[in-house]
Formats: C-alpha cells, structure tokens, sequence
C-alpha cells in the first residue's frame, strides 16, 4: 500500500514516522514538501527574541530517514483527490491513500500594509529574519496585532507580548515603552477562560494594553498607525503581526474546500473523496490549527491505514484533545490542556512554572529524536 503524504509538518512527519514504526520495511510512504526544513511554531518566537539561533531552528529534511518512507524535496502543482494523485515539480505520484496535511498559507498581502508595515513573525522567512529589527528597535509603542481569524497557534500572540516585555525589560528599554495586544476575540484564548484570564492578569501586571474584539482593516505604515474596521486608529513605532490565513491554493483548485478549508469528517479525518485524509491546519476539523492537534490528527490517521495495511476494519477516532504550552516569559511556562469535540470545548490550565518550561524544551526534543533521529542541539542557546 502506497502513502503519499503532502506537507511535512507536524501532521507528516508524525504520519511517516508512526507508519514506518507500524509496518517497517512494509510501509511505501512518499513524504512531499516544498521546503527543505522544518521549524517548530514556537522556535519563531525564540529566534525573535535572540532565545535561539536561526540556524538551531531549522531542522533538515535530509535527517528524516526511517524504514519505508521517502521524503521528496517538491512543491504540490495540483491535486485529482479522485484518483489521489499529486503532481509536483519532482513528478507525479499516486498513492492507494492520499493524506493532504499541507498546512496554511499566510497571505501578508490579504490586508493593506501589512507587507510594507509590519514585521510578521508567523511567516517563516520572516519570523526567522526580524532578530535584527528587534536588536535595532530604541523603545517605543508596540502593537501585536492578529488581522483575521482562524490563525495558528492562538496562544502566540499573547506570548510574542509577554516575550516584549521580557525583551525590553532586559535592555532597560521599558519604562519608555507601550506595549498593546489586539486580537479579534473576546478572550486570549477562547476556549479556555482559565488560561485567558491567567493571561490578562499577567498583561495587567506588566502593563501591556489588551484590545479584544478589534478586526484589523488596514497599516498606514508611512503614518505608522493601525487602522480598524470600527474606523477608529491606533498608533505604533513596532507592529508585531500575524497575516491572515488561507488554504494553500492548490488545495482550493483541487475541489476539495468549503469555505475555505478542506472539509472532513471530524472522528475518521476523511474527506468526501475515498482514501483520501486531510490533517493540520488544511482541515476544518472544529479543533484550534496548532501543531498538536495535527499530530494527533496523524496519529489516528496512521492507525487507521495500518488496520487496513494488516486486512482489518479501521476502528481509530480523533478525540480532539491537544496539550499547548503557553510562555509567560521570566522563565515561565503554563499548559493548556485544550478538547474540542462536537459540542464540547474546554480548556484547563496548568501553571504557568520553571518546572513546565523544561517539560515544554522536552516536548520539542523529543519530537526531533523521533521525527529526525538526532538530538536538538543548541536549543535555547543564548537564553539567561
């Protein structure tokens, strides 16, 4: 049975990695991404604030080597999930299951501005490359602002604030500077009022604005001021963003999306297409796109393929439960123990502790052991 896997993130690697642990040199899995790296949501925000380097951030694709699997370094030109086929700027691939995990796209463009006024510490290259702004920036007002929603990683936003104190703070730059949060929710993180309102405590302590329930419409960057649908404006010398999101166009083009993402069903992640899966961020799941859910996405997408490798009924269901660690900087980390299934949505929270910051470098370590084969080294490198 042959896999072909497009997108290597969370949902992939772990997809290839539990498929070749089940059926070894059994397994057939064709592993595609356009990229030749990979790097964890979070190790943006560490490189940002000088915590790590770029270099230590990036994990190389040519370390994925387990029985069964091949990664392929190409980009997706369309997809037939009618006869799950994919070609790619290395060829074409056919698979008996086709899982599509290819991610997000974030579209800087999609608001005026945005790309000439704001530094995005979402988008990869971006994020990887704005050390240098914040080395430069001498105080001032901050703004950290989301322009839509749904995006990645809800909790980021209000750890890249926390982080700014902690940055600014650190170079006596503070007492000089404002630091303000805008989101579109009501809560920080919407489905867990206990780890919101941690947060807006913590904001409160540190004095960092928190502007809940603003849509950003445009960035006047030769004015420097944030415009908002209400026609109101607010004033920055550094505007920290996150673009708005988008399912990958080659995915909209495949006939697979509803309102704008893939739709799947919610316990097996199949869409309406037969062996045909979507994972991640891609998929209209119910769940928040984050790395952790996409794993467990992927977990129970590969026991599902493996029942049917071995001739039996594919049984697994998605529970849609995810553990997020959220940084409250000063060496802090908290837990956010997140299910989304059906009518069900709850958060709780954990911390925020010295203690769950080293279960949080655990967590990416042991992803990299088991995704890559090696240990990370250099993680944190220049944190105090």
């Amino acid at each position: 049975m042959r896999v072909v896997i497009l997108g290597a993130g969370f949902g992939g690697l772990e997809l290839s990695a539990r498929l070749s642990e089940e059926l070894g040199d059994d397994a057939d899995v064709v592993l595609i991404d356009k990229t030749d790296s990979f790097v964890f949501g979070f190790s943006k925000l560490d490189v940002l604030f000088g915590r790590m380097s770029a270099e230590a951030a990036r994990h190389s694709y040519t370390d994925v080597v387990k029985p069964g699997v091949r990664f392929v370094h190409a980009e997706v030109q369309s997809i037939d999930p009618a006869a799950r086929r994919a070609e790619t700027t290395a060829g074409g691939f056919d698979g008996d299951v086709l899982v599509v995990a290819l991610g997000a796209d974030l579209d800087p463009g999609a608001t005026p501005g945005f790309a000439e006024g704001a530094v995005d510490f979402y988008t990869e290259t971006s994020a990887l490359g704005a050390g240098e702004t914040l080395k430069s920036f001498d105080g001032g007002r901050v703004v950290v602002g989301v322009v839509s929603a749904p995006f990645k990683c809800p909790p980021a936003p209000s750890e890249a604030a926390l982080l700014m104190d902690e940055h600014l703070t650190k170079r006596g730059l503070r007492e000089r500077s404002e630091i303000a949060l805008v989101m579109p929710f009501g809560r920080p993180i919407p489905p867990s009022p206990q780890a919101s309102a941690a947060l807006i405590d913590a904001f409160a302590e540190r004095g960092i604005e928190w502007w809940p329930e603003r849509r950003i419409s445009e960035i006047d960057p030769t004015r420097r001021v944030v415009a908002f649908t209400t026609g109101d404006e607010m004033a920055y010398d550094l505007f920290l963003g996150v673009p708005h999101h988008r399912a990958p166009q080659v995915v909209v083009e495949s006939g697979m999306t509803a309102e704008g993402w893939v739709t799947v069903d919610p316990l097996t992640l199949e869409t309406a297409y037969p062996g045909v899966y979507a994972i991640g961020d891609v998929a209209d799941v119910g769940t928040p796109r984050a790395g952790v859910f996409a794993e467990g996405q992927a977990k129970v997408v590969a026991d599902r393929i493996v029942a049917l490798a071995r001739g039996g009924s594919p049984e697994a269901t998605y529970g849609g439960r995810g553990i997020c660690y959220l940084e409250f900087g000063r060496d802090q980390v908290a837990v956010v123990d997140v299910t989304f299934l059906g009518d069900v949505k709850r958060g709780e929270l954990r911390g925020p502790s010295a203690q769950l910051a080293a279960e949080k470098a655990e967590f990416g370590s042991s992803r990299i052991r088991r995704w890559f084969g090696r240990d990370w080294r250099g993680a944190l490198e220049n944190s105090s």
